[in-house]
């Protein structure tokens, strides 16, 4: 008995001690509130979002000033943090007395790539971090040369060799037709298979490959379309299937004929016949396959009607593209190529109120402190200067509008100082890195020039400018090739484009390094062009392209 009384004391107890703990009010943890006054990455200040350039290629110090003490907790490394190879390789002291934390990375960065700091929101640093902090940050170009110093001269050489890679070892195993892109597998391009003719070409005459080799592969891509390729009143589709020669459609409209494509194609075949007409009896055979491609192209047809040409026509949608060919923009090979056509010719008319629109083309004001001739404020992208011109030699070239020598020095000139002045201030941009022009950029495809500007420079553009500033597009090859040639130079020469802002270089959703048909052929056409006239006096001596000029009334 006396044992049960003792247990049920005990539980009596027991459960008084929990009442009374129960309603005895626990007091909250408080801490202080701490908040960011100043942040700085290696001396540079820096504010909550923002991203600085050219930091040092050394362990990294970020110094955080906070508005209360602080202590160095076991909890740091959770939530203070560096992204990519930094992370958490770092030490953490307390400096400034005691409300200052600096950070040391134990590990260098690498050069020209972003990084981003974090830290997060919460229990930390003996206090409550009131709110999260992030900044980013890009390390600096590492200065020393990747590759051994050469000679100009041999450096261009250098460049031709791989760039001619892509449209020799990359060409499509079937048709010869240069692929897209890298990575587009058995979508080919028109145009850029025609920039590819003329890459051959510059092969031969630079002894990459011999005459014959040359010749053989040419011959493959003229009896590809001559038998496979599908057309449309003789004009190609801008895509098509390597092996079946099938159309690949553009866009939903765009599974037709397209008519400024077909002209870099014609550009490419007719420089080709005037290089092989008077050759061996194969080689004088295929000159007659590209005269009937190139006569079987309906120019007229593709005016629907009017004194003007349209880019499109699909034997499902008709005109419905409506896309006037008016210049000034990349095509005026074409307007040059459907004058000079024997079978299907249009006439000057259709030049100078389509394409020129009745005088409309001029510009004459002045930008970067260059008179500029003709087209859109600025110049637009510099493709422009060059597609027409890989092979219409623009150094003599005028008519009443223009003089085309002018018009493309201007336009590159502008581009040039454009992106040495920067006024949106990008990251790398300078005297010897520039270059605007339709490229791939982080975000996608865009056409980049100094009214659309993304950050993004393409190679292509200032190389592919050799002609009109051979200056400053050596300083630019220098650049690229000495400077930035760890992260831009590849199998077939110098990617597609970089941004030094975001640290992108070129690569596709895969991370494989891009390449483009239409950026490449540009890059050994006119840098041969700037050295030797060779791709130039090939084509100013066919004698169609000469009554084209003639017809419109240019001199040459």
């Amino acid at each position: 008995m006396r044992n049960y009384l003792y247990i049920v004391g005990v539980c009596l107890l027991l459960v008084s001690c929990s009442k009374n703990s129960s309603t005895q009010p626990v007091e909250p943890k408080t801490y202080t509130q701490l908040t960011i006054l100043r942040a700085t990455v290696n001396g540079v200040g820096v504010t909550n979002g923002s991203v600085v350039y050219g930091i040092a290629n050394r362990p990294v110090n970020v110094v955080l000033t906070f508005n209360a003490p602080i202590v160095v907790d076991a909890f740091i490394k959770n939530s203070i943090t560096f992204d990519g190879s930094l992370g958490t390789n770092y030490q953490a002291s307390i400096v400034s007395g005691d409300s200052a934390l600096m950070i040391t990375t134990s590990v260098t960065p690498t050069p020209i790539s972003r990084y981003s700091f974090h830290v997060n929101a919460g229990i930390l640093l003996g206090g409550q971090v009131a709110s999260s902090f992030t900044c980013s940050f890009v390390t600096q170009i590492d200065s020393t040369a990747k590759f051994p110093v050469i000679s100009d001269d041999s450096l261009l050489t250098v460049i031709e060799r791989a760039t001619f890679r892509y449209f020799w070892d990359y060409a499509h195993p079937i048709s010869g037709m240069a692929r897209e892109r890298t990575g587009s597998g058995e979508t080919v391009t028109t145009g850029g298979s025609g920039f590819g003719i003329m890459a051959i070409l510059v092969g031969i005459h630079r002894g990459f490959i011999t005459r014959a080799q040359g010749f053989a592969q040419i011959d493959k891509i003229v009896n590809f379309l001559n038998t496979n390729a599908q057309t449309f009143h003789g004009a190609f589709p801008h895509w098509m299937n390597g092996s079946t020669g099938q159309v690949i459609p553009f866009s939903t409209e765009d599974d037709g004929g397209d008519l400024v494509e077909t002209s870099y194609m014609m550009e490419g075949l007719l420089t080709a016949y005037q290089f092989f007409k008077n050759g061996s009896t194969d080689e004088q055979a295929m000159c007659g396959v590209i005269q009937k491609l190139w006569q079987n192209v309906d120019w007229a047809w593709y005016q629907n009607g009017q004194n003007t040409l349209y880019w499109h026509w699909s034997p499902t949608y008709q005109f419905a593209m409506n896309m006037q060919i008016r210049g000034y923009n990349e095509a005026m090979i074409a307007y040059v190529l459907a004058a000079a056509s024997p079978t299907h010719p249009i006439s000057k008319a259709v030049y100078d109120q389509g394409w020129a629109q009745n005088g409309a083309i001029l510009n004459g004001k002045v930008f970067e402190g260059i008179t500029l001739p003709l087209g859109s404020d600025y110049g637009g992208p510099l493709f422009f200067a060059h597609y027409s011109y890989l092979g219409l030699d623009p150094r003599n070239l005028q008519d009443q509008y223009a003089n085309y020598w002018q018009q493309n020095v201007a336009q590159t000139g502008i581009n040039n100082r454009y992106c040495i002045r920067n006024p949106n201030g990008w990251n790398g941009y300078s005297a010897q890195c520039w270059g605007l022009t339709a490229s791939d950029t982080p975000t996608g495809y865009n056409a980049s020039s100094p009214t659309n500007d993304l950050g993004t420079i393409a190679p292509t553009a200032s190389l592919s400018s050799m002609p009109y500033t051979p200056t400053q597009s050596l300083q630019a090859a220098r650049f690229f090739y000495y400077q930035l040639g760890d992260k831009i130079w590849g199998t077939y020469g110098f990617v597609d484009a970089f941004d030094l802002s975001q640290a992108w270089f070129g690569t596709d959703a895969t991370g494989i390094q891009a390449y483009l048909a239409i950026d490449e052929g540009p890059i050994i056409s006119m840098i041969e062009n700037y050295r030797s006239q060779f791709l130039w006096n090939l084509l100013m001596q066919n004698s169609d392209v000469q009554n084209g000029l003639t017809k419109l009334g240019f001199s040459y």
